[in-house]
């Protein structure tokens, strides 16, 4: 088999199963009639463990706990000159089969931008070796210690790709 035939066979089949398309540069949606693929918490657990990194022009944490109890919880904190822009908080969970990322945002002062039953609902498009993507944010691992994100943001009739990135914070003697 020639070099090139073995990378097209290789890259068909990496192609995640569901039908996807660009929305941004870096991140996908579902093509028109698409279901979500089939995916487990374990497809998702390297996002697992404390990160630090740089985003928006400033600097933040977070922070994802192992997948248990059906779920995985994280949390995320901006901070502008030392003080707290704002947080959220964050699953990521099986939701009739398929898994979806949900994000709660709170002011500095823990005030809920959301209303009180509401959240931004992140659904599954695809995962490949080494990236997750759900539709308007992708997770690409750029190494065991560091990932970039892409974003997308909607300011009115226009959006855009903003990009986050993580290294990991390991414990002192690790």
């Amino acid at each position: 088999m020639s070099r090139l035939a073995a990378f097209l066979l290789l890259a068909l089949t990496a192609l995640p199963v569901a039908a996807i398309e660009p929305r941004t540069e870096h991140t996908f949606t579902l093509s028109e009639g698409e279901a979500p693929p089939v995916a487990t918490l374990e497809d998702v657990a390297w996002l697992a463990g404390r990160w630090e990194g740089e985003a928006f022009g400033k600097t933040f944490e977070e922070v994802w706990n192992p997948p248990s109890a059906g779920s995985m919880v994280g949390f995320f904190k901006l901070i502008d000159d030392d003080e707290v822009d704002f947080y959220e908080l964050l699953t990521i969970s099986d939701v009739d089969g398929r898994l979806h990322l949900r994000v709660k945002h709170f002011s500095r002062d823990f005030i809920a931008w959301e209303e009180k039953d509401g959240f931004v609902d992140f659904k599954l498009v695809a995962i490949e070796e080494g990236a997750i993507h759900f539709s308007g944010i992708s997770f690409y691992a750029k190494g065991p210690d560091a990932i970039e994100a892409y974003i997308v943001m909607r300011q009115g009739e226009e959006i855009s790709e903003q990009k986050l990135t993580y290294r990991r914070v390991r414990p002192a003697g690790d």
